[in-house]
C-alpha cells in the first residue's frame, strides 16, 4: 500500500492488521468514507486540508472509497488526499478500511456529503490531546449542537435519534446525546483495542457502546449539522431498515433486556398461575382449572428457556470480547458449575417422573379406563413441566460448560 498522498491503493490489511505506525507517525488522520460523493467530496476535502495547513497539524486526509463510479477517486487524488480502496461494501467496512490505513495517533472521521463542517475538526483534536479516548460530535441542542433547518428528516430528529441516544445512555451508560453522529474523533490505538465487528451503519453505535461498556473515556463536542449537499442520489441511510438494525444491535448487546427480564416475567406469571389453578380457586365467577395450569406451565417453560439463553449469550459474548467480564456471573459460576446443574436437573427429572408415575398408577387403579381429568391433570401437568425443566437444565449445564472452556 502506498503512503504517498493522492495514490489510489487496495486495502491489504484488515481491522485486525492495521497499517504499521513508525516513529514518523502523524498526529491526525482525517478519514472520509466515500461512495459516489463527487458532488460534495471536493468541498469536504478542501476544508479538511485547510484545517491541517492553517493549524499546522501534522496529519493526512484519507478517502476510504467503497466502490465509487462517479470519479470520486480522481477528485480525492487531485486534492492531495490518500485514497484507500475498500472492496467490501458497507459504511462500517469503509471506515474500518480507512482507519486501518491511517498513520495518525488520532483519527477524526466524518461523512463526505458536506453535512459536517470539517473546519470543526480542531474541536475534536483539542479534546483528544486532553486525553479522551473518544470525542463524539453532538448535533442536538441537548449537547450544545445545532441542526440547520432541513438538515435532518423530521422522524430522525424527533424520534429515532433521541430515542436511541436515550437508550444508549440508559442501557449502556454512554455519556452522549447524539449516538448517530457520524463525525467523531478517537485515539487510533484505543479503537484497535475495541475490535469492532459491525460492517454497516451500526458501526457508529458499536463504537460508543463498546467504549462505554469497557470504561472508555468519552466526551462530546457541539457541532452543526448542515443540509446534505448531494443532489444526484438519495442519502445512504434508510430510516426503518437502519432503525431496526440499531434496535437489533442494542438488544444483542443487552442479553438482560432481550432474554433475562422477559424470561423472569414469564416465570413469575407462570408461578402465579400455578398458585391459582393448582388448588382450583374461584375468583368471582371465574374458575381457574387445569387449562389455566397448562398456560402457566407454558409460561414457566418458555421463561426458563429465555433465562438460560440470557446466561448462555452473556457467557459467549464475554468469551468473544463483545462484553466485559461480569463479576456477578463470575461469583455465580463459583457456586453453580456443571455438577451442580446436573444434580439439579436430574432431581427435577426424577421428581417429574414420579408425578407422572403416580398419574399412571391412578390410571392402573381404574383398570386403565376413564379418569377424572380435573384430578389427574393436576399431577400430569406439573410432572411434565418438571421433567422438561430438569432435562433443559442438564443440557444447558453441558452447553454452558462448553462455552465456559475459553474463560478458564
Amino acid at each position: 500500500m502506498s503512503d504517498s498522498p493522492g495514490v489510489a491503493s487496495d486495502l491489504v490489511g484488515s481491522r485486525n492488521r492495521p497499517a504499521p505506525v513508525g516513529l514518523d507517525a502523524l498526529e491526525l488522520s482525517i478519514v472520509l468514507p466515500c461512495l459516489n460523493e463527487a458532488e460534495t467530496l471536493g468541498t469536504c476535502l478542501s476544508k479538511a486540508m485547510g484545517v491541517l495547513r492553517d493549524r499546522e497539524i501534522r496529519g493526512e486526509v484519507i478517502v476510504a472509497d467503497n466502490g465509487s463510479s462517479d470519479g470520486s477517486q480522481d477528485i480525492a487524488t487531485a486534492l492531495g488526499a490518500r485514497v484507500v480502496t475498500v472492496n467490501a461494501r458497507g459504511y462500517g467496512n469503509a471506515l474500518m478500511g480507512g482507519i486501518a490505513a491511517a498513520r495518525g495517533k488520532f483519527v477524526v472521521m466524518g461523512d463526505a456529503d458536506d453535512s459536517y463542517d470539517f473546519l470543526e475538526v480542531p474541536k475534536f483534536l483539542d479534546k483528544l490531546r486532553e486525553g479522551y479516548d473518544i470525542v463524539q460530535g453532538c448535533r442536538f441542542p441537548s449537547g450544545g449542537g445545532t441542526v440547520v433547518r432541513g438538515a435532518m428528516p423530521f422522524l430522525h430528529k424527533v424520534l429515532g435519534n433521541p430515542m436511541f441516544s436515550a437508550m444508549a445512555r440508559t442501557w449502556f451508560h454512554a455519556p452522549i446525546h447524539d449516538v448517530y453522529c457520524g463525525m467523531r474523533g478517537f485515539r487510533r490505538e484505543y479503537y484497535i483495542g475495541l475490535d469492532q465487528r459491525c460492517t454497516g451503519m451500526e458501526f457508529a453505535n458499536e463504537m460508543i457502546i463498546s467504549a462505554s461498556l469497557t470504561g472508555g473515556k468519552i466526551t462530546e463536542v457541539p457541532i452543526t449539522l448542515h443540509p446534505d449537499g448531494r443532489r444526484a442520489h438519495a442519502p445512504h441511510l434508510r430510516t426503518f431498515r437502519d432503525g431496526w438494525r440499531t434496535l437489533r444491535f442494542y438488544l444483542l448487546y443487552s442479553p438482560r433486556r432481550l432474554f433475562l427480564i422477559p424470561g423472569l416475567v414469564l416465570i413469575a406469571l407462570g408461578l402465579v398461575g400455578y398458585g391459582i389453578a393448582l388448588p382450583g380457586l374461584r375468583i368471582g365467577r371465574v374458575h381457574f382449572d387445569v387449562h389455566t395450569l397448562l398456560f402457566a406451565s407454558l409460561a414457566i417453560i418458555c421463561g426458563y428457556q429465555s433465562v438460560v439463553f440470557a446466561v448462555c449469550t452473556k457467557v459467549f459474548a464475554i468469551a468473544e470480547g463483545l462484553l466485559p467480564m461480569d463479576r456477578r456471573l463470575e461469583r455465580a459460576f463459583r457456586l453453580i458449575h456443571l455438577e451442580t446443574g446436573l444434580v439439579t436437573g436430574a432431581a427435577g427429572v426424577v421428581f417429574g417422573v414420579c408425578l407422572l408415575g403416580y398419574a399412571v398408577n391412578l390410571w392402573r387403579v381404574h383398570a386403565f379406563g376413564d379418569l377424572d381429568y380435573g384430578l389427574t391433570m393436576r399431577w400430569v401437568i406439573p410432572g411434565v413441566t418438571l421433567t422438561a425443566l430438569g432435562f433443559q437444565t442438564i443440557l444447558s449445564s453441558f452447553f454452558l460448560s462448553v462455552l465456559g472452556l475459553r474463560r478458564r
